[in-house]
C-alpha cells in the first residue's frame, strides 16, 4: 500500500512541476509552440480547462487559473496523505 501512495504522491508532485513549468514558458515567446511546449500543452491543458472556464483573466490578460489549479491538485495531494495515513493505522495499527 505505501508502494501505490508513492507512485500517487510523485506522479501528483511531476504534475505540479509541469503546470509550473507550462506556465513559465509563457514568458518566452514561442515556447509554448516548440515540439516541447505542444507535449507539455497537452497534457496540461486538459486540468487546466475547467479551471480557464470558471476563472476568467484578470484584465483580460492575467491568468490566475494555473495558480488555482496548482492549489486544488495540492489540496488533492494533502488528502491522499491523510488517507492513506488514515488507512496505514486502522489496517496495520501502526
Amino acid at each position: 500500500m505505501g508502494f501505490l501512495y508513492e507512485i500517487l504522491h510523485y506522479a501528483m508532485l511531476l504534475y505540479t512541476y509541469a503546470i509550473i513549468i507550462f506556465i513559465l514558458m509563457s514568458w518566452f515567446p514561442g515556447a509554448r509552440e516548440s515540439s516541447f511546449g505542444q507535449m507539455l500543452g497537452s497534457i496540461v491543458e486538459p486540468y487546466l480547462e475547467p479551471f480557464r472556464k470558471i476563472i476568467p483573466p484578470i484584465g483580460g490578460m492575467i491568468d490566475i487559473s494555473p495558480i488555482v489549479a496548482i492549489f486544488v491538485l495540492q489540496f488533492a495531494m494533502r488528502g491522499l496523505d491523510f488517507l492513506f495515513i488514515r488507512l496505514l493505522s486502522t489496517v496495520f495499527g501502526i
